[in-house]
């Protein structure tokens, strides 16, 4: 996590650029699956942004399966940014059944159908 950078003159919202290094670091290997994360503190001094900036960033990851929450245990990387991908084109597929007015166990059935 060395080298995680942010550009305050780029047009990208800090968050989102914090999300990304983050993911480049775990894609390289700087950071692996069952790893605990460095707090947000610790990040956000690094980077000199706020922490919640950090926290934001972290919560994004969290929802891509990338980061796992846990009290007492901290944060820790649960993923890859592949399943990071799967996993935003899986809540894609449920949005969508869900405006076709699908619930989610029929989704899965369907999934089971087809695999």
């Amino acid at each position: 996590m060395e080298r995680v950078k942010v550009d305050f003159a780029e047009d990208t919202p800090l968050y989102q650029q914090v999300a990304a290094e983050i993911r480049r670091a775990i894609a390289e290997g700087e950071v692996r699956p069952g790893e605990r994360m460095p707090l947000a503190k610790d990040l956000a001094t690094v980077l000199g942004v706020n922490t919640n900036t950090v926290l934001r960033a972290l919560r994004e990851l969290r929802d891509e399966g990338m980061l796992e929450f846990r009290r007492g245990r901290g944060i820790t990387v649960a993923g890859t940014p592949e399943r990071g991908v799967v996993m935003a084109r899986v809540k894609d597929l449920v949005a969508f059944a869900r405006q076709q007015g699908y619930q989610p166990a029929e989704v899965i059935a369907m999934i089971e159908a087809v695999s």
